[in-house]
């Protein structure tokens, strides 16, 4: 199981990785394994402001439907358009490629809240 150690983790199996003021959100490996081959991925809050573990869109695989929480409060600032056409990204690289939104960050400080590779690493262990 990929868990990169440069990232951080939400016990909703999405991760964030932050890039100055701003930050990636996508779902884990391990999340998207248990989902199976993703169909499509559906966002309709660009240019909102969500707070922490609001629903910030959904992906669809083969066998169900499941919703895509905010690891912190923040804007949606860009929506990745290359899974329009190709979903299965989230597959084949959750962490590169397989990107979901870009987010300003709210409050910095919200990301302490957060898990590290480790602890999330024990939580999909347990």
């Amino acid at each position: 199981m990929n868990v990169p150690d440069n990232l951080k983790y939400s016990k909703d199996h999405e991760w964030i990785r932050v890039e100055g003021d701003q930050a990636y959100v996508g779902i884990t490996d391990f999340a998207q394994r248990e989902l199976g081959d993703i169909v499509y991925v559906d966002v309709d809050t660009e240019g909102e402001e969500l707070d922490k573990d609001e629903v910030f869109g959904t992906v669809e695989a083969v066998k169900t439907v499941s919703d895509l929480f905010m690891p912190v409060g923040g804007e949606v600032v860009e929506f990745n358009e290359a899974l329009e056409d190709e979903p299965e990204l989230i597959n084949k690289d959750p962490y590169g490629k397989g990107w979901i939104i870009k987010i300003n960050i709210k409050d910095s400080d919200s990301l302490n809240e957060l898990l590290d590779a480790d602890a999330y690493k024990k939580l999909i262990k347990a």
